[in-house]
């Protein structure tokens, strides 16, 4: 018995277009994010330029109280009682080619003020896992008075970080990956200095110190300004010309 196939016809509509005017907006605020990044990288450099030229001051150091006004990279002394009981490992950080820790230790100006976060240097990470028990040996020291020299300066920054900078534990020192000043007042129960003073090499409780400014020079943040902004103009002139060639966008 023959099959019989009838014809039918499936109407699925016109595509409907994309309005005319959404790449000139999309483009238009592009042109707005590359101008922004632009300013950004050229904000960066100048504050390098800063930088460099306050590590390079050579100057006395100045007794420190809190509450006193400090500039980074300024030469100070602090007199109070480190709390070695309660000392932070910054993980993750690469001298010489070789992974290792940060040591931070807080220092106590007086009971009712903030505590200072003092950074003693860099010790090299010996195997895969760390070993706490044998860390907090390395970096013991007496709970006395004493009084501290170094440089006004700040935590190291990561440009992402993974999880959480401090993982909850009852035992010190603590491990730590980037964290924030704000991350460790909550991880010692009190307020903090808004700055870290990096331990000067000549103390004699620190550890491996060659402290310096950021390696990206100011000229390298002009650079990736002046991309950004040609990025941004190139935009924009392929905008306009498109925009002059076909005449004003219609819905």
């Amino acid at each position: 018995m023959p099959v019989v196939i009838e014809d039918y016809n499936v109407s699925t509509g016109a595509k409907k277009s994309l309005p005319e005017w959404l790449p000139f907006v999309v483009g238009a605020v592009l042109v707005v994010q590359f101008a922004g990044l632009s300013i950004w990288q050229i904000r960066r450099g100048f504050e390098k330029i800063e930088q460099r030229d306050a590590f390079a001051e050579a100057g006395a150091f100045i007794h420190f109280a809190s509450g006193d006004q400090v500039r980074a990279f300024e030469p100070i002394e602090v007199a109070g009682r480190f709390l070695p009981e309660r000392q932070f490992l910054l993980e993750n950080i690469i001298i010489n080619s070789h992974y290792g820790y940060y040591i931070l230790t807080p220092l106590e100006l007086a009971p009712d003020q903030p505590l200072l976060v003092v950074n003693r240097g860099w010790i090299e990470k010996t195997g895969p896992i760390a070993d706490l028990s044998s860390l907090a040996e390395r970096i013991f020291l007496a709970d006395s008075k004493v009084t501290v020299r170094g440089r006004v300066g700040s935590l190291p920054r990561a440009g992402m970080r993974m999880g959480e900078a401090i993982p909850a534990r009852n035992e010190w020192p603590q491990l730590a990956v980037y964290p924030t000043l704000v991350e460790l007042e909550q991880s010692l129960g009190r307020e903090v200095e808004d700055f870290v003073l990096l331990m000067d090499p000549a103390e004699d409780a620190g550890f491996l110190r060659q402290w310096a400014p950021e390696t990206l020079s100011a000229g390298k943040h002009f650079g990736y300004a002046l991309q950004w902004f040609a990025m941004g103009a190139v935009l924009a002139g392929i905008l306009i010309w498109n925009y002059r060639r076909r005449g004003a966008p219609r819905d």
